[in-house]
């Protein structure tokens, strides 16, 4: 009865075989064939006299031995060879130096041997399950996928797909303003699949400039089909983003097609990324139209530009100033990142004025990160400065309010009589 039950627990084990999903049939019987030949060595010093059978439609397999007739005194190894009296109860008509092939039944050669060969198999199948997965999710990196929410933590949420696979959703990887709940449906990116010690993990991104990339194929035709191609992409998670994309068919508008009728398009990719605020321009390779179509809505007056060191100098007119710089600088600092220049802003001035003077001549008494932060809002003298109202200075200077009324003092104290 016992090693019926064997039997049965063994046949079970290797049913978990056939039910593997992503394992190509090729693999499933080598791997199988290696778990048997393994044990079969350690019982019998050798598995070269083994033919092993697997029958993965049946979900069953046999082993079979070839042994050696020979004299009854001259039997040595009792794996290896047969003696002419056992040989003849199988079949009365063998000789000596035929071969003898016959059934092993493993259960047979007791419990040990049988449980070694389950925890094997259960071994490897563990093992082919996680190269499995990290093989499927390797080709998915960059891809959308849609998973439910399982269990939510602080750092990360674990989420669960169609087929039970877990994935990972770090914080640093969620839209600032992103909150899920148990069991809701979450689209995000495949960002990376890490396989530390054969333990592989999925990590997802929203936060990802693929991500939006990926929305936009889903939402534009175009973009699937090839007509329209987005260039580059520019993110400030939850906040806004800025999108290059450029067609090589005359007859297509690709900023008009991205966005819709009415922004139809671009609204659906708007709620999944929690309201962001997205930018859609047209790409060229003529630098200076780039970056003065990424600082849009700004109007600029002219562009000086250093091409080896990927910086570009801007000039406008003050009233576009605040413009360009955007919320809390947040145009300039997409547009940056979409170019790949460095930006500063400066205000359009004839020439300075003869009693003005320039902030670097202040070093001595201002900080110098103080006064790059002045630059980039346009104010590169002190009248600069005192032209604009101090609220202004702090929203877009992005100052502490003794650091902004101290620079006014040393300024102003400079233009007494």
């Amino acid at each position: 009865m016992a090693k019926k039950v064997e039997t049965i627990n063994l046949i079970d084990t290797f049913s978990e075989f056939k039910e593997l999903k992503n394992i190509d049939r090729a693999t499933m019987v080598g791997v199988l064939e290696e778990s048997f030949r393994n044990v079969l060595s350690k019982l019998f010093g050798t598995d070269e006299n083994f033919d092993v059978i697997i029958n993965p439609d049946k979900g069953d397999f046999e082993i079979w031995r070839n042994r050696e007739i020979v004299e009854d005194d001259a039997l040595e190894d009792a794996n290896l060879q047969i003696s002419l009296t056992e040989a003849q109860k199988i079949d009365a008509d063998f000789e000596i130096g035929e071969e003898v092939t016959d059934e092993v039944h493993l259960q047979d050669f007791g419990r040990r041997a049988v449980l070694n060969l389950r925890q094997t198999l259960a071994s490897k199948i563990l093992e082919l399950q996680k190269d499995s997965l990290y093989n499927q999710f390797i080709e998915k990196v960059g891809q959308i996928v849609s998973a439910e929410v399982y269990q939510i933590w602080k750092k990360e949420i674990l989420l669960l797909d169609d087929e039970g696979n877990e994935m990972l959703l770090p914080k640093t990887e969620q839209i600032p303003t992103d909150f899920f709940r148990k069991g809701e449906t979450i689209r995000a990116v495949v960002e990376r699949v890490e396989n530390k010690s054969n333990n592989p993990k999925i990590i997802l991104s929203r936060t990802s400039p693929v991500f939006l990339e990926r929305l936009f194929e889903l939402e534009v035709p175009e973009i699937h089909e090839g007509l329209i191609l987005i260039r580059r992409v520019a993110r400030i998670p939850g906040e806004r983003a800025k999108v290059a994309v450029e067609s090589y068919d005359e007859r297509i508008d690709p900023v008009g097609a991205c966005v819709g009728v009415k922004g139809a398009r671009i609204h659906g990719i708007v709620r999944e990324l929690r309201n962001e605020n997205i930018d859609v321009i047209n790409f060229t390779a003529n630098v200076n139209l780039f970056i003065q179509r990424s600082l849009s809505p700004a109007k600029i007056s002219s562009i000086r530009l250093d091409e080896e060191g990927k910086k570009a100098e801007v000039f406008l007119k003050p009233e576009e100033v605040s413009l360009a710089i955007g919320k809390g600088g947040m145009n300039i600092k997409l547009a940056s990142m979409l170019t790949g220049y460095t930006i500063d802003v400066f205000r359009e001035t004839d020439e300075i004025e003869e009693d003005d003077i320039y902030l670097d001549e202040f070093k001595d008494e201002i900080d110098a990160w103080v006064i790059e932060a002045l630059k980039k809002i346009g104010c590169d003298t002190a009248r600069n400065v005192l032209a604009l109202p101090r609220e202004v200075l702090l929203e877009k200077a992005d100052l502490e309010e003794t650091t902004v009324d101290e620079v006014l003092a040393i300024l102003r104290y400079e233009f007494e009589d």
